[in-house]
């Protein structure tokens, strides 16, 4: 089964709000709820899809990688590339 993206995930969290509520207003300190989990989400996608790519690269070249040293540098990476922490 395919993981679920943030995007996907934010969607079904707003469907399942609206359905609950049984109204189409959605209160913005909800909306700001769901994009920081949203993000948080995308951050972990983004940074463990670094490191399965490069810890498979690694084996590919035989080279011995520390596993935290190569999450380090995916965080850092998505930091630069999304500026967020």
């Amino acid at each position: 089964m395919a993981q679920q993206t943030a995007v996907d995930w934010l969607v079904s969290e707003l469907n399942h709000c609206l359905e609950n509520s049984g109204n189409i207003e959605v209160v913005p300190e909800l909306l700001v709820k769901l994009q920081e989990q949203a993000n948080k989400i995308h951050k972990e996608q983004i940074i463990d899809s670094d490191l399965n790519a490069t810890m498979r690269s690694a084996r590919g070249l035989n080279a011995n990688v520390s596993v935290s040293r190569v999450k380090e540098l995916a965080e850092q990476y998505y930091n630069e590339t999304y500026g967020k922490n």
